[in-house]
Protein backbone atom coordinates (compact mmCIF):
# COMPACT_ATOMS: atom_id res chain seq x y z
CA UNK A 1 0.00 0.00 0.00
CA UNK A 2 2.77 2.28 1.10
CA UNK A 3 4.38 2.03 -2.34
CA UNK A 4 1.57 2.68 -4.62
CA UNK A 5 1.86 6.36 -3.07
CA UNK A 6 4.54 7.69 -5.11
CA UNK A 7 3.32 6.10 -8.29
CA UNK A 8 0.07 7.90 -8.34
CA UNK A 9 1.27 11.20 -7.19
CA UNK A 10 3.75 10.49 -10.60
CA UNK A 11 0.95 9.42 -12.81
CA UNK A 12 -1.30 12.22 -11.76
CA UNK A 13 1.83 14.88 -12.35
CA UNK A 14 2.52 13.34 -15.55
CA UNK A 15 -1.57 13.87 -17.03
CA UNK A 16 -0.60 17.73 -15.32
CA UNK A 17 2.24 17.83 -17.74
CA UNK A 18 0.42 16.22 -20.81
CA UNK A 19 -2.95 19.00 -20.07
CA UNK A 20 0.10 21.44 -20.29
CA UNK A 21 1.34 20.33 -23.68
CA UNK A 22 -2.12 20.10 -24.97
CA UNK A 23 -3.13 23.72 -23.78
CA UNK A 24 0.05 24.87 -25.70
CA UNK A 25 -1.15 22.44 -28.70
CA UNK A 26 -4.63 23.39 -29.22
CA UNK A 27 -5.51 26.43 -26.72
CA UNK A 28 -7.60 24.36 -24.57
CA UNK A 29 -7.30 22.10 -21.91
CA UNK A 30 -8.84 18.29 -22.55
CA UNK A 31 -12.22 17.56 -20.43
CA UNK A 32 -10.96 14.94 -18.36
CA UNK A 33 -7.87 16.12 -16.77
CA UNK A 34 -6.03 15.95 -13.47
CA UNK A 35 -6.29 19.85 -13.99
CA UNK A 36 -8.80 21.96 -11.76
CA UNK A 37 -10.73 24.17 -13.79
CA UNK A 38 -9.19 27.11 -12.19
CA UNK A 39 -5.90 26.30 -13.36
CA UNK A 40 -6.62 25.77 -16.84
CA UNK A 41 -8.38 29.46 -16.73
CA UNK A 42 -5.50 31.00 -15.02
CA UNK A 43 -3.08 29.09 -18.05
CA UNK A 44 -5.00 30.45 -20.37
CA UNK A 45 -5.18 34.06 -19.17
CA UNK A 46 -1.34 33.41 -19.29
CA UNK A 47 -0.98 32.77 -22.72
CA UNK A 48 -3.89 35.36 -24.07
CA UNK A 49 -1.05 38.10 -22.22
CA UNK A 50 1.48 36.55 -24.76
CA UNK A 51 3.53 34.58 -22.00
CA UNK A 52 5.49 31.57 -23.02
CA UNK A 53 6.53 28.29 -20.16
CA UNK A 54 9.70 28.51 -21.19
CA UNK A 55 10.31 32.14 -20.96
CA UNK A 56 12.45 33.42 -18.00
CA UNK A 57 11.12 34.69 -15.12
CA UNK A 58 12.00 37.54 -13.51
CA UNK A 59 11.10 38.27 -9.70
CA UNK A 60 11.00 42.04 -9.64
CA UNK A 61 10.28 44.57 -7.10
CA UNK A 62 7.77 47.69 -7.13
CA UNK A 63 10.16 50.98 -6.31
CA UNK A 64 10.45 52.36 -2.71
CA UNK A 65 7.89 54.74 -2.82
CA UNK A 66 4.86 52.49 -4.22
CA UNK A 67 5.56 49.78 -1.80
CA UNK A 68 5.96 52.53 1.25
CA UNK A 69 2.26 53.52 -0.21
CA UNK A 70 0.90 49.79 -0.17
CA UNK A 71 1.97 49.51 3.65
CA UNK A 72 0.71 52.58 4.41
CA UNK A 73 -2.49 51.78 3.00
CA UNK A 74 -2.64 48.57 4.50
CA UNK A 75 -1.51 49.46 7.66
CA UNK A 76 -4.65 48.01 9.29
CA UNK A 77 -4.10 44.76 7.69
CA UNK A 78 -0.62 44.18 8.87
CA UNK A 79 -1.64 44.81 12.26
CA UNK A 80 -4.99 42.20 12.18
CA UNK A 81 -2.56 39.73 10.15
CA UNK A 82 1.03 39.55 12.82
CA UNK A 83 -1.00 37.69 15.64
CA UNK A 84 -2.04 35.03 12.56
CA UNK A 85 0.26 35.18 10.70
CA UNK A 86 2.34 34.19 14.42
CA UNK A 87 0.17 31.49 14.92
CA UNK A 88 0.24 30.56 11.33
CA UNK A 89 4.16 29.85 11.22
CA UNK A 90 4.39 28.20 14.90
CA UNK A 91 1.90 25.32 12.93
CA UNK A 92 4.69 25.19 9.84
CA UNK A 93 7.42 25.18 11.80
CA UNK A 94 8.56 21.76 10.24
CA UNK A 95 7.37 21.61 6.96
CA UNK A 96 10.16 23.80 4.87
CA UNK A 97 6.95 26.38 3.83
CA UNK A 98 6.96 30.29 4.57
CA UNK A 99 4.06 32.68 4.83
CA UNK A 100 3.50 35.64 2.57
CA UNK A 101 0.81 38.29 2.92
CA UNK A 102 0.20 40.26 -0.48
CA UNK A 103 -1.81 43.87 -1.40
CA UNK A 104 -4.64 43.39 -3.63
CA UNK A 105 -2.26 43.69 -6.84
CA UNK A 106 -0.21 40.79 -5.55
CA UNK A 107 2.44 42.85 -3.83
CA UNK A 108 4.38 41.19 -1.03
CA UNK A 109 4.00 43.60 2.13
CA UNK A 110 4.92 40.93 4.96
CA UNK A 111 7.17 37.45 4.90
CA UNK A 112 6.99 35.33 7.97
CA UNK A 113 8.37 31.74 8.81
CA UNK A 114 11.50 29.72 7.59
CA UNK A 115 12.49 31.08 3.99
CA UNK A 116 15.78 29.97 3.35
CA UNK A 117 17.40 32.86 1.72
CA UNK A 118 20.95 30.77 0.97
CA UNK A 119 18.07 29.33 -1.58
CA UNK A 120 17.95 31.27 -4.59
CA UNK A 121 14.67 29.75 -5.62
CA UNK A 122 13.35 30.78 -1.65
CA UNK A 123 14.68 34.61 -1.77
CA UNK A 124 13.74 35.27 -5.18
CA UNK A 125 9.94 35.56 -3.94
CA UNK A 126 10.62 35.89 -0.19
CA UNK A 127 11.20 39.36 -0.01
CA UNK A 128 8.82 42.39 0.74
CA UNK A 129 8.15 44.51 -2.21
CA UNK A 130 8.02 41.76 -4.92
CA UNK A 131 5.48 41.51 -7.25
CA UNK A 132 3.73 38.42 -7.50
CA UNK A 133 0.86 38.80 -9.50
CA UNK A 134 -0.64 36.46 -12.53
CA UNK A 135 0.64 39.03 -14.91
CA UNK A 136 4.20 39.51 -13.38
CA UNK A 137 4.92 35.69 -12.35
CA UNK A 138 2.38 33.48 -14.21
CA UNK A 139 0.30 30.68 -12.16
CA UNK A 140 0.63 31.18 -8.92
CA UNK A 141 -1.48 30.48 -5.44
CA UNK A 142 -0.76 34.35 -5.33
CA UNK A 143 -2.61 35.57 -8.56
CA UNK A 144 -4.73 32.53 -8.71
CA UNK A 145 -6.14 33.70 -5.69
CA UNK A 146 -6.42 37.23 -6.39
CA UNK A 147 -7.89 36.51 -9.59
CA UNK A 148 -10.11 33.72 -8.77
CA UNK A 149 -11.31 34.75 -5.17
CA UNK A 150 -11.30 31.20 -3.67
CA UNK A 151 -8.77 29.29 -1.82
CA UNK A 152 -6.40 27.53 -3.77
CA UNK A 153 -3.28 24.68 -4.06
CA UNK A 154 -0.80 24.54 -6.65
CA UNK A 155 1.96 21.57 -6.61
CA UNK A 156 5.18 22.10 -9.12
CA UNK A 157 3.87 21.33 -12.77
CA UNK A 158 0.77 23.29 -12.22
CA UNK A 159 2.58 26.38 -12.06
CA UNK A 160 2.28 28.02 -15.95
CA UNK A 161 6.24 29.03 -16.05
CA UNK A 162 9.11 26.11 -16.10
CA UNK A 163 10.79 28.21 -13.74
CA UNK A 164 8.73 27.73 -11.03
CA UNK A 165 7.90 24.28 -10.99
CA UNK A 166 10.15 24.05 -7.90
CA UNK A 167 7.34 25.80 -6.20
CA UNK A 168 4.61 24.14 -3.69
CA UNK A 169 2.08 26.92 -2.40
CA UNK A 170 -1.26 27.13 -1.20
CA UNK A 171 -3.19 30.40 -1.33
CA UNK A 172 -6.40 32.10 -0.14
CA UNK A 173 -7.88 36.11 -0.54
CA UNK A 174 -8.55 38.29 1.98
CA UNK A 175 -12.18 40.43 2.22
CA UNK A 176 -12.50 43.79 4.18
CA UNK A 177 -15.29 44.19 6.03
CA UNK A 178 -17.23 45.54 3.46
CA UNK A 179 -16.17 42.34 1.35
CA UNK A 180 -13.75 43.99 -1.30
CA UNK A 181 -10.45 41.91 -1.36
CA UNK A 182 -7.93 43.53 -0.09
CA UNK A 183 -4.81 41.15 -0.90
CA UNK A 184 -4.16 37.23 -0.18
CA UNK A 185 -2.60 35.41 2.05
CA UNK A 186 0.27 32.13 0.83
CA UNK A 187 2.00 29.38 2.27
CA UNK A 188 5.34 28.26 0.02
CA UNK A 189 7.80 25.33 -0.17
CA UNK A 190 10.52 24.93 -2.20
CA UNK A 191 10.91 21.20 -3.07
CA UNK A 192 8.89 20.18 -0.59
CA UNK A 193 6.34 17.10 -0.62
CA UNK A 194 3.08 17.99 -2.08
CA UNK A 195 0.67 18.92 1.18
CA UNK A 196 -2.75 20.15 -0.08
CA UNK A 197 -4.38 20.15 3.11
CA UNK A 198 -3.11 23.39 3.24
CA UNK A 199 -5.26 25.07 1.24
CA UNK A 200 -7.61 23.99 4.41
CA UNK A 201 -4.92 25.98 6.95
CA UNK A 202 -4.77 28.64 4.49
CA UNK A 203 -8.33 29.81 3.90
CA UNK A 204 -8.58 29.23 7.96
CA UNK A 205 -6.22 31.67 8.59
CA UNK A 206 -7.15 34.23 6.07
CA UNK A 207 -10.44 34.07 8.01
CA UNK A 208 -9.15 34.90 11.30
CA UNK A 209 -7.17 37.92 9.88
CA UNK A 210 -10.94 38.84 8.47
CA UNK A 211 -12.24 38.75 11.93
CA UNK A 212 -9.36 40.84 13.39
CA UNK A 213 -9.77 43.64 10.20
CA UNK A 214 -13.24 43.53 11.27
CA UNK A 215 -12.90 44.18 15.10
CA UNK A 216 -10.73 47.12 14.75
CA UNK A 217 -13.56 48.83 13.77
CA UNK A 218 -15.27 51.09 16.63
CA UNK A 219 -18.25 49.35 16.57
CA UNK A 220 -21.15 49.54 19.44
CA UNK A 221 -22.45 45.76 19.11
CA UNK A 222 -20.91 42.70 18.09
CA UNK A 223 -23.32 39.92 16.35
CA UNK A 224 -22.42 36.38 16.43
CA UNK A 225 -24.35 34.92 13.81
CA UNK A 226 -24.60 30.83 13.12
CA UNK A 227 -27.30 28.24 11.65
CA UNK A 228 -29.43 26.59 14.69
CA UNK A 229 -27.50 24.39 16.42
CA UNK A 230 -24.48 25.26 15.59
CA UNK A 231 -22.15 26.36 18.87
CA UNK A 232 -21.70 30.05 19.14
CA UNK A 233 -18.16 31.87 20.10
CA UNK A 234 -16.04 29.86 17.57
CA UNK A 235 -14.21 30.49 14.45
CA UNK A 236 -16.82 29.52 12.31
CA UNK A 237 -19.47 32.18 13.65
CA UNK A 238 -20.92 34.91 11.16
CA UNK A 239 -19.50 38.68 12.91
CA UNK A 240 -21.59 41.52 11.89
CA UNK A 241 -20.96 44.74 13.87
CA UNK A 242 -23.25 47.71 14.60
CA UNK A 243 -22.93 51.23 15.65
CA UNK A 244 -25.38 52.60 17.99
CA UNK A 245 -27.99 53.61 15.58
CA UNK A 246 -27.84 50.03 14.42
CA UNK A 247 -26.37 50.42 11.30
CA UNK A 248 -24.32 47.99 9.52
CA UNK A 249 -20.37 49.05 10.11
CA UNK A 250 -19.30 45.80 8.73
CA UNK A 251 -19.10 41.98 8.18
CA UNK A 252 -16.83 38.97 7.67
CA UNK A 253 -17.48 36.45 4.70
CA UNK A 254 -19.42 34.07 6.85
CA UNK A 255 -21.96 36.69 8.28
CA UNK A 256 -22.34 37.97 4.44
CA UNK A 257 -23.39 34.17 3.31
CA UNK A 258 -25.78 34.00 6.20
CA UNK A 259 -27.24 37.33 6.15
CA UNK A 260 -26.98 38.75 1.88
CA UNK A 261 -26.84 42.71 2.18
CA UNK A 262 -29.64 44.24 -0.22
CA UNK A 263 -28.13 45.91 -3.13
CA UNK A 264 -27.22 49.50 -2.46
CA UNK A 265 -25.77 52.42 -4.33
CA UNK A 266 -21.70 52.27 -3.32
CA UNK A 267 -21.85 54.48 0.15
CA UNK A 268 -24.99 53.94 1.12
CA UNK A 269 -25.76 52.36 4.75
CA UNK A 270 -27.52 49.52 5.58
CA UNK A 271 -29.31 49.81 8.84
CA UNK A 272 -30.08 46.28 10.48
CA UNK A 273 -33.69 46.25 10.43
CA UNK A 274 -32.93 46.07 6.73
CA UNK A 275 -31.97 42.61 7.49
CA UNK A 276 -33.58 41.35 10.40
CA UNK A 277 -37.23 41.55 10.60
CA UNK A 278 -37.42 42.17 14.53
CA UNK A 279 -36.81 46.02 16.33
CA UNK A 280 -32.96 46.44 16.26
CA UNK A 281 -33.23 47.92 19.40
CA UNK A 282 -33.85 44.59 21.00
CA UNK A 283 -30.43 43.30 20.03
CA UNK A 284 -28.80 45.93 22.48
CA UNK A 285 -31.33 45.02 24.81
CA UNK A 286 -29.50 41.22 24.55
CA UNK A 287 -26.52 42.41 25.09
CA UNK A 288 -27.23 43.82 28.00
CA UNK A 289 -28.41 40.87 29.80
CA UNK A 290 -26.10 38.64 32.17
CA UNK A 291 -25.30 35.84 31.62
CA UNK A 292 -25.48 36.39 27.90
CA UNK A 293 -27.88 34.21 25.81
CA UNK A 294 -28.33 33.26 22.26
CA UNK A 295 -31.11 34.77 20.86
CA UNK A 296 -33.65 33.91 18.12
CA UNK A 297 -32.42 36.16 15.06
CA UNK A 298 -35.66 36.14 11.81
CA UNK A 299 -34.49 36.97 8.47
CA UNK A 300 -36.82 38.75 6.17
CA UNK A 301 -36.78 35.53 3.94
CA UNK A 302 -38.55 33.92 6.28
CA UNK A 303 -35.16 32.11 7.81
CA UNK A 304 -33.86 32.03 11.12
CA UNK A 305 -30.20 31.94 12.92
CA UNK A 306 -29.24 32.10 16.26
CA UNK A 307 -27.04 35.04 17.54
CA UNK A 308 -25.37 36.72 20.58
CA UNK A 309 -25.26 40.01 20.97
CA UNK A 310 -22.02 41.72 22.67
CA UNK A 311 -20.98 44.53 23.60
CA UNK A 312 -17.47 45.50 22.83
CA UNK A 313 -15.22 46.39 26.20
CA UNK A 314 -15.71 49.67 26.61
CA UNK A 315 -19.41 49.67 26.11
CA UNK A 316 -20.35 53.47 28.02
CA UNK A 317 -19.94 56.64 25.84
CA UNK A 318 -20.68 60.23 26.84
CA UNK A 319 -23.92 59.91 25.78
CA UNK A 320 -24.90 56.69 27.75
CA UNK A 321 -23.63 57.96 31.06
CA UNK A 322 -25.36 61.23 30.78
CA UNK A 323 -28.80 59.65 29.89
CA UNK A 324 -28.69 57.39 33.10
CA UNK A 325 -27.72 60.15 35.46
CA UNK A 326 -30.86 62.14 33.65
CA UNK A 327 -33.02 59.66 34.01
CA UNK A 328 -32.34 58.79 37.50
CA UNK A 329 -32.89 62.91 38.23
CA UNK A 330 -36.38 62.10 36.16
CA UNK A 331 -37.56 59.21 37.20
CA UNK A 332 -36.17 59.18 40.47
CA UNK A 333 -35.05 55.47 39.94
CA UNK A 334 -31.75 53.83 40.76
CA UNK A 335 -29.28 54.61 37.60
CA UNK A 336 -28.31 51.10 37.86
CA UNK A 337 -31.63 49.90 37.83
CA UNK A 338 -33.15 51.94 34.94
CA UNK A 339 -32.94 49.94 31.41
CA UNK A 340 -29.97 52.29 28.93
CA UNK A 341 -32.71 52.89 26.46
CA UNK A 342 -35.01 54.27 28.20
CA UNK A 343 -32.23 56.82 30.32
CA UNK A 344 -31.40 57.32 26.33
CA UNK A 345 -34.90 58.28 25.59
CA UNK A 346 -35.38 60.37 28.49
CA UNK A 347 -32.21 62.61 27.42
CA UNK A 348 -33.04 63.04 23.96
CA UNK A 349 -36.70 63.85 25.44
CA UNK A 350 -35.94 66.86 27.79
CA UNK A 351 -32.92 67.99 24.96
CA UNK A 352 -35.64 68.74 22.62
CA UNK A 353 -38.06 70.04 25.00
CA UNK A 354 -35.13 72.48 26.18
CA UNK A 355 -34.70 73.09 22.86
CA UNK A 356 -38.23 73.99 22.86
CA UNK A 357 -39.08 71.41 19.52
CA UNK A 358 -36.47 71.97 17.50
CA UNK A 359 -35.17 68.80 16.53
CA UNK A 360 -32.27 69.76 14.88
CA UNK A 361 -30.71 71.66 17.87
CA UNK A 362 -31.76 69.22 19.93
CA UNK A 363 -29.34 66.99 18.05
CA UNK A 364 -26.15 68.91 17.72
CA UNK A 365 -26.55 69.53 21.08
CA UNK A 366 -26.68 65.77 21.96
CA UNK A 367 -23.67 64.82 18.90
CA UNK A 368 -26.29 63.00 16.91
CA UNK A 369 -28.32 62.88 13.57
CA UNK A 370 -31.96 64.14 13.31
CA UNK A 371 -32.66 60.48 12.49
CA UNK A 372 -30.82 59.01 15.81
CA UNK A 373 -33.51 61.43 17.66
CA UNK A 374 -36.95 60.31 15.87
CA UNK A 375 -35.35 57.19 15.76
CA UNK A 376 -34.95 56.59 19.98
CA UNK A 377 -38.69 58.66 20.48
CA UNK A 378 -40.38 56.34 18.37
CA UNK A 379 -38.77 53.37 19.58
CA UNK A 380 -41.44 50.92 22.30
CA UNK A 381 -40.32 51.01 25.57
CA UNK A 382 -38.68 47.52 27.00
Amino acid sequence: MLSSAPTSTAHRHALIAQARQTLLADGVVPLRTEVEPWIARSWQRCLAQGLKPAQQVAFDAVSAPALRRSQEQNHHLLRAARPVLDQLTRAIAGMRYFAMLTDARGIVVDVQGPCDQSDPRASAIGRVGIDLSEAAVGTTAIGAALAELQPVWLHRGEHFFDDNSSYSCAGAPLFDPHGQCVGMLDLTGVDVPERPELRHLVARSARAMEDALLLQLPHALLLRMNWPGCPLGGEGDGLLTLDGDGVVVGANSMARQLVPQPLRMAGTPTHCSDLMAMPWTMLFDAARRHPAQPLDLPLWSGLRLQALAQLPAATRSPISDQAVAVAHAITGKSAVAAPLREAETALIRQAVQGARGNVAEAARALGISRATVYRKLGAPKG
